[in-house]
């Protein structure tokens, strides 16, 4: 199994499991009108493919929790849809046979639903519609949104792909810039350096998990290596920031330097043919700063620079560009985008405040209000994130 950067095994995916995506959208009521206090029980409604939809016998306007019931002999999943939109309102995934499982959604006067039930191996079955009795008033029902599909997604993917592909070549020529600092032995020029090629790297933070072991070459820590820092395992960006603030002599440290510059050529090489999976493009922008909040803002994989919050500001950057090709969905499918915009724009200007004369405040040599402000904005953020990730999660659609 490959490894993630810090020796993690890869995540699962994000905010879709089972009730997730339901509770996901439910909560993104915040954004709008308050959610009611108690939600009213709803009816036992199967959802295996031969009955879908069937026992919801009591509609009514409101916050209501389902019971759903597959009675098939095989798992299913269910999507409670607008009849008229297809928007989701609420999905639960892996029902086993004869098992129970409860889904709540806020469903407005007026408005007509539908359950949609999918089978193993089977076509989507889409329910009797359901209206609800009252006067359509235009913000009783949701959150809602249309699923997105991979085809939707594959053009964002493509558009994103192409944009690292651009900026490979930045990256290959900081990293040889470092190289030829270390190897003229001049230890202030290469630290600068190497903070510049290795932010060139954060930026582009969701084609990581594509990069594959390439990737793993460039930006591996010493977690799960024997060895630790003598580990021969032991390469990268981060392997040439030890020697760096570790003082270690330059003869010795030209060549990690020299397989660094190495590395990042057959990176670039690499990634002319590597193929992003467009489902994975909302997942990585909730687990960018994810990883920032577990790693960079706890020193886990600081060797020495201190430049653990410079890491952050450029995973904000690697956050806008995900979320710039995901922009056209999210416009219409996510109430506070403009407040995620604004939230991203004040964590700039907060890490931005903590460099100094080409320098940065390391995490470590923060006061505890200024590093329980910024571990707040960027957990505050990753909360966001992933509600923008189970809305771009692919769904099986009728």
């Amino acid at each position: 199994m490959r490894r993630s950067r810090d020796g993690r095994p890869p995540r699962r995916r994000a905010a879709v499991a089972a009730a997730a995506v339901g509770g996901a959208l439910l909560g993104l009521a915040g954004c709008g009108a308050p959610a009611p206090r108690t939600p009213a029980a709803g009816d036992t409604v199967d959802v295996s493919p031969h009955r879908c939809g069937h026992g919801w016998r009591h509609p009514r306007p409101g916050t209501l929790t389902f019971t759903l019931h597959n009675s098939s002999g095989t798992a299913a999943e269910t999507q409670l849809t607008d009849a008229r939109t297809g928007a989701v309102l609420g999905e639960a995934e892996g029902i086993g046979p004869g098992a129970v499982r409860t889904m709540r959604a806020r469903l407005g006067g007026g408005d007509t639903y539908a359950f949609v039930c999918f089978g193993e191996d089977a076509d989507p079955v889409t329910g009797p519609a359901v209206r609800i009795p009252g006067r359509t008033d235009g913000g009783g029902a949701g959150p809602a949104a249309v699923p997105l599909t991979a085809h939707d997604l594959i053009p964002p993917a493509l558009d994103y792909q192409r944009w690292v592909t651009t900026r490979m070549a930045r990256l290959v020529s900081a990293t040889d810039a470092l190289r030829a600092a270390v190897r003229a032995g001049d230890i202030p020029a290469a630290r600068t350096r190497w903070l510049t090629a290795h932010l060139a790297y954060a930026r582009l933070g969701a084609a990581y998990d594509a990069f594959g072991d390439a990737g793993d070459a460039v930006d591996r820590t010493t977690a799960g290596l024997p060895r630790g820092l003598r580990d021969p395992g032991f390469t990268g960006f981060h392997r040439v920031e030890h020697g760096l603030w570790h003082h270690e002599r330059p003869t010795t440290l030209r060549p990690a330097a020299d397989r660094l510059a190495r590395d990042v050529r057959a990176l670039r090489t690499a990634w002319a043919g590597t193929r992003m999976d467009p489902a994975d493009l909302g997942r990585r922008a909730h687990e960018i700063l994810e990883d920032t909040l577990r790693a960079e803002l706890t020193g886990r994989t600081d060797y020495g620079s201190g430049t653990g919050l410079a890491t952050a500001r450029a995973h904000v950057d690697a956050t806008r560009a995900v979320l710039d090709r995901l922009r056209p969905f999210l416009r219409t499918r996510y109430p506070a985008l403009p407040a995620l915009d604004r939230r991203l724009g004040g964590l700039a200007r907060t890490l931005d405040a903590r460099a100094h004369h080409g320098g940065w405040t390391p995490p470590a040599r923060l006061g505890r209000t200024e590093r329980a402000r910024i571990d707040a904005a960027v957990g505050d953020l990753t909360e966001r994130l992933a509600a923008v990730a189970a809305l771009c999660d692919v769904r099986r659609t009728p």
